[in-house]
């Protein structure tokens, strides 16, 4: 789990993907796995693997793969530093106010200081509140930061632009895995140990670490457009509503059942043939696997999906309860198959 705990607890929210990116490549390079390293105008990060046929020999015509896991967070960035010294915040991803009350977040300057601080919504405390004050629910543009600086210092310290993630370090909990960031520190981690553990395959692998997904998969377009591949895997997380209140139908996954093959989401359906094929490969090499469906959501996927001519694309997610907030809960069941599954598949092509 340590290179699981190192990728969930380093910042990066879109289009701040550097520091992200550099633990994903340095730990690429030092595997020596990949054949070809680079980094794309957005800042993705795409590295290819040229086949490795059983006997030694060449493959005329590989079928080109292109697997994508998303670098970026969730987060903010500072939109404001008020004259006392609170930050305000410009929204980066989808966020459920009722998540953030009195949340502890990291301020990360463009320098690579690191400052902590405290979110909360405007207005009185719970002892002079009136009654119906507390059963508002602020809306999300009217939160702030006190980093418990001075003014003075708040102003010269950070500056607009500088990004805020929620303070969510990675620790174990039970069966579980938690912290901040897991969507999708998990699809970046699960791709490397992946890429780790396969040894032969008839196929070219193009492993892309995409910018900007929390924003509209902003930077998987390109690299689908790129890449011109045969087949595309778009490698992320989903919800696991396993929780009380929500009726069983509407979980959308279990967890400790296996990765998901996400069937469909508001941005993408999974080709079936595909969904068959790793679920052949899943039973074969005794890996647990499931299938999910959700009304919401959307990933890498779309852009895959759509890229050139359209491209036949799965969509591979792990189950996370409490998605989007600084405690989200992957079971460790489903953190095994998801690398192994992919390691499978890839190496039966």
């Amino acid at each position: 789990m340590d290179l699981l705990e190192r990728l969930v607890n380093t910042p990066g929210v879109p289009g701040r993907e550097g520091a992200i990116r550099d633990v994903i490549e340095a730990h690429a390079r030092q595997a020596g796995v990949f054949d070809e390293i680079a980094t794309d105008t957005l800042g993705s990060l795409v590295c290819i693997r040229r086949p490795r046929p059983r006997d030694g020999g060449t493959v005329a015509t590989p079928r080109r793969v292109l697997l994508a896991a998303h670098m970026d967070q969730i987060g903010f960035l500072v939109s404001h530093v008020s004259k006392e010294g609170y930050l305000r915040l410009h929204p980066v991803g989808a966020f459920d106010p009722r998540t953030l009350f009195a949340h502890r977040v990291q301020v990360v300057t463009a320098g690579g200081e690191t400052i902590p601080g405290v979110m909360n919504p405007p207005g009185r405390p719970i002892h002079t509140a009136p009654p119906e004050d507390l059963k508002k629910i602020p809306e999300l543009e009217t939160f702030y930061v006190d980093t418990g600086l001075a003014p003075d210092e708040a102003r010269a310290r950070i500056a607009k632009g500088d990004m805020v993630v929620l303070d969510g370090p990675f620790h174990r909990l039970g069966r579980y895995v938690a912290g901040g960031g897991l969507d999708n520190r998990v699809g970046c981690w699960a791709l490397l140990r992946a890429m780790e553990a396969l040894q032969y395959h008839d196929c070219e692998i193009n492993c892309a670490w995409t910018a900007q997904e929390e924003l509209g998969s902003r930077g998987a377009g390109p690299v689908a457009f790129a890449a011109e591949a045969d087949i595309g895997i778009s490698c992320d997380t989903t919800v696991c509503c396993e929780v009380p209140g929500v009726e069983e139908e509407n979980h959308v996954t279990e967890a400790g059942k296996g990765v998901a093959l996400q069937v469909a989401d508001s941005s993408t359906l999974s080709d079936m043939g595909l969904v068959r094929d790793m679920e052949r490969v899943a039973q074969q090499q005794g890996i647990k696997c499931q299938r999910s469906l959700m009304l919401g959501g959307g990933q890498d996927g779309a852009l895959i999906q759509r890229a050139r001519g359209g491209v036949r694309t799965i969509v591979l997610s792990c189950p996370v309860k409490h998605l989007h907030t600084a405690t989200e809960l992957v079971h460790v069941d489903d953190l095994a198959s998801y690398p192994a599954l992919l390691a499978a598949y890839l190496g039966s092509l």
